[in-house]
C-alpha cells in the first residue's frame, strides 16, 4: 500500500472524543502561545467537537507545531490600584504568574472565560483595606498558600474540586491588611 493511500485511509477513520479533547488541547495551547487569536480559538473547538473523521481533525492542527512550545511564557501580569478598581474579566490569556496589589479599591480576577494552558497558576496578592475577588471556573481548585492577615479576612470557597479532574490549581499568596480577598466558583 502506498504512504498516499495510507493516509487516506487514516483520514477518512471515524474520531473518538479522545481525539476530539486531544485537538482541543492543542488548540488552546495554541492560543496561550499567541499562534492563532481568541476568535480563531473558538471556531476552531466548534469545528474540533463536531468532527467526525481524522481528516476534519487534522485539518484544524495542519498549521500549529507539533509538541511543547520553544517560546518562553508570557510576562507576568500585573494589576494594581490605589483607589480604582481593574476587572480582568472575558476573554484573556492566563500566564503562569499574577500580581494583584490594592490599597482602598477592588480588583476583580475573573478566570472563567479565561484561556489556561498552565496546570499551576500563581497570584502574589497584596490587600491594604481594599477588595479582591477571584472567580475560578469549575475544575480549577485555589489554594491559600503563605497569606498573612492582619485585621482583614480570607474567604476561599474554591477548594472543593467537586469529585472532578482538576484542570488547575491557583495558587494565592501574599499579604491583607484590613481588607478582604475572596476566592469563589463561578456561578453555573
Amino acid at each position: 500500500m502506498t504512504e498516499r493511500r495510507a493516509g487516506e485511509i487514516h483520514g477518512a477513520l471515524r474520531a473518538s472524543d479522545a481525539d476530539r479533547e486531544a485537538v482541543s488541547d492543542r488548540l488552546r495551547v495554541a492560543a496561550g502561545d499567541g499562534r492563532i487569536t481568541l476568535e480563531e480559538l473558538e471556531e476552531r473547538l466548534e469545528a474540533a467537537y463536531a468532527a467526525k473523521t481524522y481528516a476534519e481533525l487534522d485539518t484544524l492542527v495542519v498549521d500549529l507545531p507539533q509538541g511543547r512550545s520553544v517560546v518562553p511564557d508570557a510576562q507576568p501580569l500585573v494589576l494594581e490600584t490605589r483607589s480604582g478598581t481593574i476587572k480582568q474579566v472575558g476573554r484573556w490569556i492566563v500566564p503562569e504568574w499574577i500580581t494583584a496589589k490594592v490599597t482602598m479599591g477592588n480588583i476583580t480576577i475573573d478566570f472563567t472565560e479565561a484561556v489556561c494552558r498552565h496546570r499551576e497558576v500563581r497570584l502574589e496578592a497584596t490587600c491594604g483595606s481594599g477588595r479582591i475577588v477571584v472567580i475560578v471556573p469549575r475544575g480549577w481548585i485555589a489554594v491559600a498558600d503563605g497569606l498573612v492577615t492582619g485585621m482583614g479576612h480570607v474567604i476561599n470557597q474554591a477548594n472543593d474540586p467537586a469529585d472532578t479532574e482538576v484542570a488547575t490549581t491557583l495558587r494565592v499568596s501574599g499579604k491583607v491588611g484590613m481588607g478582604r480577598i475572596k476566592i469563589k466558583y463561578s456561578r453555573r
